[in-house]
């Protein structure tokens, strides 16, 4: 038998590998648009960057003169001494009183007391209320009202008030920790010295844990806050306030080697945890 003789082998087209640099040229043609686009760009920027002009070299004399400008234009910090006053002198009150001498005429004392609550609730030291027969209470928007006596608390020298008639919105002041009181703390003293109303004056607690023997008394003060705020009579009764405008203590009392009760730089105040508690309301 014979086999079909079979058909010729095709020959194979040879594939012709385009070279890199044909390529490329395919490449920068499809995309030349952008690539024209890319190279205006970066002249642009190197033009610009030759010629913009160097920025000048700061002097000493410069930056002196920045400084101080900056200083010049700064606001001025606040004054701790004026936001305690703008806080805390809404909360203190004038306290003035009329007694009954043994001769049958009357006489009055002046002091400060400090709002502790919005039903009138005020604490003052009991030694400038004790033996009134009358007790007025001035609040600083210039109402007055009289007031009661609530507690005594001798002891302490502390004294607690009712006002009969509140007025609206009054604003009992803050009481602080005296328990975080340091020797060496800022303290201010807001009050009526010498009747000179809604005084503020600043200093240090000067110590602790003091002693104190008041004129007319038996028995001394213990556990006062000693410091060195100016007081005067007029004060006795009035908040002893810390940075925060935190009450922490109540002024009781000076210490003057003469006879003249004017302040000489040692003043005391009751703790404010022992204070507040003749209130019945423990401020912690």
């Amino acid at each position: 038998m014979y086999s079909k003789p079979s058909a010729p082998p095709k020959t194979a087209k040879p594939v012709v590998k385009k070279s890199r640099l044909a390529r490329a040229r395919e490449w920068l043609q499809k995309n030349r648009p952008y690539v024209s686009a890319f190279l205006l760009a970066f002249a642009v920027f190197f033009v610009y960057d030759a010629l913009r002009p160097a920025a000048p070299r700061l002097t000493r004399k410069d930056i002196d003169k920045a400084v101080a400008e900056a200083l010049a234009n700064a606001p001025p910090p606040g004054s701790p001494g004026a936001e305690v006053f703008d806080k805390v002198a809404p909360s203190v009150v004038v306290i003035s009183t009329r007694i009954l001498r043994t001769d049958g005429k009357t006489d009055g004392t002046r002091g400060t007391g400090v709002i502790l609550d919005e039903a009138g609730t005020i604490l003052t030291s009991l030694h400038v209320v004790d033996k009134a027969v009358e007790i007025n209470v001035t609040f600083a928007t210039g109402e007055t009202s009289l007031a009661n006596l609530l507690q005594r608390v001798p002891d302490n020298d502390v004294a607690v008030l009712r006002v009969r008639n509140p007025p609206p919105d009054l604003i009992p002041a803050v009481l602080g920790n005296p328990g975080r009181v340091q020797t060496g703390d800022e303290v201010f003293v807001i009050g009526n010295p010498f009747g000179i109303n809604h005084s503020i004056t600043g200093g240090i607690v000067s110590g602790l844990n003091r002693t104190f023997k008041p004129p007319n008394r038996i028995e001394p003060l213990k556990n006062l806050i000693q410091f060195d705020a100016a007081v005067n009579p007029g004060n006795s009764g009035g908040p002893l306030l810390n940075r925060d405008g935190e009450v922490i203590g109540i002024v009781t009392g000076l210490i003057n080697p003469t006879d003249q009760e004017v302040f000489i730089g040692i003043g005391f105040a009751v703790r404010i945890d022992t204070a507040a508690g003749a209130a019945g309301t423990p401020p912690y």
